[in-house]
């Protein structure tokens, strides 16, 4: 099998070319690249998970006979599904001995996902995190159905259930979201103005205009994975939220922070002597920050360094 130091249309993205003219197989992967990766990437939180669902996906394409297939896009849709399924069972026996809060692998992503606003709250960090908590089958039905406005019978063949048995799961997956998911749309403004209070306390160690804006049941996730320092269990309440930021941010000396575009929505990336040492998104309501998450662990950081272009 190709690792991912070879250069293949899985690996290499849209922006590739190759000396030779590529045949019909490459030039249909290539097309649809950046929409099979993020239905992966919707379907796993894993950036790294998403890209060897799409090596996979190459590999089975690739042997397929063009000829007998009708609608290119779909057909590619359904190989990514189902090896996206296949990941998710193996990644939810390994999150069971995950040390600390598991979070998504956060993207630095292109503007136009932020200005897509469904696409930017499907991939959103709160988003993400809810759609962790339903069964494999539930989330491939909800994302191919609610994000991508796939008919049933194409989410039927790509998960290998009648259409009937779809459109009760895309109703149990929908009724479990909405009971779940983050109350209203979130402006980027809002979220703007609130790390930048959060930056402020980090450049100044000035706590106040960030504790202002904390909710009441504010919760703090911090992802160390057990490789880097991080808190081991969510951190619930405004007064228990402000003790940590206050005995965190007076050890940020020597970090500096970087405004971005994380997951369509603004976030900082904080850097230590140069090197990309945390990401921090938030979540609002109302005004005020309801939601805090930390990316520390380093395996989940590579994807600052460049930005991923997602797709519908």
């Amino acid at each position: 099998m190709p690792g991912r130091s070879q250069t293949t249309p899985a690996n290499r993205g849209e922006s590739s070319s190759r000396d030779e003219c590529p045949d019909s197989a490459t030039k249909a992967f290539v097309a649809h690249r950046n929409l099979l990766f993020t239905v992966a990437y919707e379907m796993l939180g894993s950036a790294a998970d998403a890209e060897d669902v799409l090596q996979e996906t190459w590999l089975r394409w690739a042997r397929v006979d063009l000829d007998t297939v009708a609608d290119q896009r779909a057909y590619l849709v359904r190989i990514t599904t189902r090896q996206s399924l296949d990941r998710l069972r193996t990644l939810g026996r390994r999150k069971e001995s995950y040390v600390g809060p598991w979070l998504p692998e956060p993207l630095l992503t292109t503007p136009d996902v932020a200005e897509d606003i469904e696409l930017a709250d499907s991939v959103s960090m709160a988003m993400l995190l809810v759609l962790e908590t339903l069964l494999p089958i539930e989330r491939a039905v909800f994302v191919l159905r609610e994000v991508f406005d796939l008919e049933y019978d194409e989410i039927a063949e790509a998960v290998d259930k009648s259409p009937a048995a779809v459109r009760q799961l895309a109703y149990r997956a929908r009724s479990h979201v909405t009971a779940r998911r983050p109350r209203g749309v979130v402006s980027a403004d809002e979220t703007r103005n609130a790390l930048a209070a959060f930056q402020q306390a980090v450049e100044t160690g000035e706590l106040q205009n960030l504790l202002d804006i904390l909710a009441p049941d504010v919760v703090f996730l911090g992802d160390g994975g057990g490789v880097v320092q991080a808190a081991l269990v969510p951190i619930i309440g405004a007064d228990a939220v402000a003790d940590l930021l206050s005995a965190a941010l007076g050890n940020l000396t020597a970090r500096s922070t970087q405004p971005a575009l994380v997951n369509g929505y603004p976030a900082l990336i904080l850097r230590l002597h140069g090197e990309i040492d945390a990401v921090v998104a938030a979540h609002m309501d109302d005004g005020l920050i309801t939601a805090i998450y930390s990316v520390r662990n380093p395996e989940k950081l590579s994807r600052l360094q460049h930005e991923t272009a997602l797709h519908r």
